[in-house]
């Protein structure tokens, strides 16, 4: 029985898949209105009277189409001579979100009761999300690289939110017949660019005001604070992260994190490397250009947090640069503080944690959210 009763959600999925794409003009009508995005670069979003078109933009073949959706209302009648692209009734009621960063979201945009499943929930810190879970009103669908297909099938989503990677596709959920949400803000370039992809989130889930409304804060106060830091009468240089294996991974100037350390009014050092990802360089590569860094920055996981010793303990050859030698390094515990759930859409709050560390006289009152001074102790 439960065998027949999937291949029936299957074939009712597959008609609904069918029924996505449509041979109808090629263009939105000419009554159409743009929505003006200000930072966002691989998004435009085309309202009608009837439906919006939203082209997502392919980071790795700029100027081409990753995806395009047509959001229909859920209460009105799809429109004959739709344009091509997937078909996305609107609001969402039950998405299946392989994402924390992009639940999180959810969740302060007051729609967690839209979310009816999450991967890889044993590393998600957010306790609402977490309780939802361990309640049973949001599934566990398993690892977000290998989601569990049954489970989609039975939880019955109308979509699901999905990273796109370069020449790799989605797998067995492709053939699901539900529609894909393609969330390609991390490959914004910017902070807030990639932060005001949650203007369409907002389209997608019936709250484009509480969206709206928020990045209007969050771009606001992060524009205060990358002026006052401008204003600062020094940019001290700046080393991150630590050697993982054989590489020591930076991000690249281009990248949103490098664009961030711009804005904080560090000097950082590692900013003339090209791209928009991270770079892997070697071990000697850093000691000769960021040894005597004023500051260095810390990303990382374990159970308990890291000291200096610890941080000798895994790196011995860290003693020789400055930062560590004048205890100048910062740490972000990813086990067990949201860096990674909140910074994506709220890039304003990481920017004042390393405003304050940078130029402390800026912000004398502010306590570190991210960031904290390492242990001396062992």
């Amino acid at each position: 029985m439960k065998q027949l009763f999937l291949l029936l959600l299957l074939l009712a999925a597959g008609l609904c898949a069918c029924r996505s794409r449509h041979g109808g003009d090629t263009q939105p009508s000419l009554t159409a209105d743009t929505l003006s995005l200000s930072r966002a670069s691989l998004l435009r979003i085309v309202h009608t009277a009837s439906y919006a078109t939203v082209d997502i933009g392919d980071a790795w073949h700029p100027g081409k189409t990753l995806r395009r959706y047509i959001l229909v209302p859920r209460d009105s009648a799809i429109p004959p001579r739709l344009p091509e692209g997937t078909l996305v009734r609107t609001p969402l009621r039950r998405a299946v979100v392989l994402s924390a960063v992009h639940a999180a979201l959810l969740c302060e945009l007051g729609r967690t009761d839209c979310i009816g499943g999450l991967c890889d929930v044993g590393y998600i810190l957010n306790r609402d999300l977490r309780k939802d879970v361990s309640d049973g009103r949001i599934e566990d669908m398993g690892s977000s690289m290998n989601p569990d297909a049954e489970r989609i099938i039975a939880s019955g989503a109308d979509a699901l939110l999905v990273s796109p990677f370069e020449n790799a596709g989605h797998g067995p959920v492709e053939r699901l017949g539900i529609p894909l949400i393609e969330c390609a803000d991390y490959m914004e370039t910017s902070p807030l660019g990639r932060a005001e992809w949650m203007r369409f989130f907002g389209l997608l889930f019936g709250c484009e005001r509480q969206a709206d409304s928020l990045f209007r804060k969050v771009e606001q106060e992060y524009e205060t604070l990358r002026a006052a830091a401008r204003r600062a009468g020094n940019r001290p240089t700046l080393l991150c992260d630590m050697k993982e294996g054989a590489a020591w991974y930076v991000p690249a100037g281009g990248s949103t994190l490098g664009s961030l350390y711009n804005d904080a009014g560090a000097d950082y050092l590692f900013a003339g490397n090209k791209g928009t990802g991270s770079a892997a360089l070697s071990f000697e590569t850093v000691m000769r250009k960021a040894h005597d860094a004023d500051f260095w920055i810390v990303k990382y996981g374990r159970p308990t947090g890291l000291t200096y010793a610890g941080m000798e303990a895994d790196m011995p050859l860290c003693r020789k640069f400055r930062p560590w030698q004048e205890q100048r390094v910062y740490g972000c515990n990813t086990f067990r503080i949201p860096y990674y759930e909140e910074v994506p859409f709220h890039p304003e709050r990481l920017l004042r944690d390393l405003v304050h560390i940078f130029h402390p006289e800026l912000l004398p009152d502010h306590r570190l959210r991210y960031y904290h001074p390492l242990n001396k102790q062992p």
